[in-house]
């Protein structure tokens, strides 16, 4: 093959196949469905092979389409890391820094986070991916992350910083209409927000002595679940310093620990030295805590 394949089509083709069709990868990119057509047409001309199928389904990615997908991935990431860099002003406190947070951390509890950190750093902007699944750090997919599983690389740096509590919540008005258990047997003849799908929350919630018949509304997204206890649909599980702050929301059971998440911040070791990414970690670091030693 002779001719060279530019960046912009790669982005293209894997936002493709990841959306799954021409107009989700348009609406992605802020691109016309027509552009992205062609464009797709122009590499598999170029690569000299047939990237997708075609049908009254929508497209589906031929084996040659998904064994591009690792390096068209790797080759986004690296250059979204490029312009993270570019943002980079000498040795000022200023720049772009991408964070990978679990989604209830992310919407209940980053926000307030982040707006300290822009109250002591208003040179820093902030780019924030949402999802339960790790980032991978080590291809600099993102520059700090908050996890809840401790990480193993040697290249990354981790700092423990809380062992976040979970417990039971409900609203005032789904504890006026079936009364407020007292112990853990009562539990048994209420009504629970609980997951859906995700194996892992589910394993959780059937040792917890769940049945499915107790789960009244199921969704695997947590702050799905909070909401639902807010507006008195059922008890839900949630982190009790979040839970606790909340006005809407009653703690069940107070000496009951349902489980605790412990939550580190990381990062790559090459990255502490960059000094918008060491003021994130840093203030990252230092809100936990703080968060961890309120009443």
């Amino acid at each position: 093959m002779g001719t060279s394949v530019e960046w912009n089509d790669q982005r293209i083709f894997l936002a493709v196949l990841e959306e799954g069709s021409l107009a989700g990868a348009a609406r992605r990119l802020g691109l016309s469905h027509p552009t992205v057509r062609s464009r797709i047409e122009a590499l598999e001309k170029a690569l000299g092979t047939l990237l997708f199928t075609r049908s009254a389904n929508g497209l589906t990615a031929t084996e040659t389409a998904e064994a591009l997908r690792e390096p068209a991935r790797a080759m986004a990431m690296a250059s979204d890391f490029f312009v993270r860099q570019a943002s980079e002003v000498g040795d000022a406190v200023a720049g772009t820094v991408r964070i990978s947070v679990p989604e209830f951390m992310g919407i209940e509890v980053i926000p307030e986070m982040l707006a300290r950190l822009r109250e002591t750093h208003p040179s820093i902007r902030i780019e924030l991916s949402l999802s339960n699944l790790p980032a991978d750090l080590l291809a600099r997919e993102v520059d700090v992350a908050v996890r809840t599983v401790q990480p193993k690389q040697d290249a990354l740096v981790a700092r423990k910083v809380a062992a976040i509590p979970l417990g039971l919540f409900a609203s005032p008005d789904y504890l006026a209409r079936r009364g407020q258990p007292r112990d853990v047997a009562d539990l048994g003849s209420h009504d629970f927000v609980g997951p859906d799908r995700n194996r892992t929350d589910l394993a959780f919630a059937e040792g917890f002595g769940l049945i499915l018949e107790q789960l009244v509304l199921r969704t695997d997204s947590h702050p799905a679940q909070l909401a639902a206890a807010r507006a008195g649909v059922a008890i839900a599980l949630a982190q009790v310093p979040v839970g606790e702050r909340d006005p809407k929301l009653v703690r069940l059971l107070p000496d009951l620990e349902a489980a605790v998440m412990e939550t580190w911040i990381v990062t790559h070791e090459n990255l502490t030295r960059v000094p918008r990414v060491r003021a994130v970690f840093d203030s990252l670091v230092e809100s936990f805590r703080a968060m961890m030693r309120r009443p």
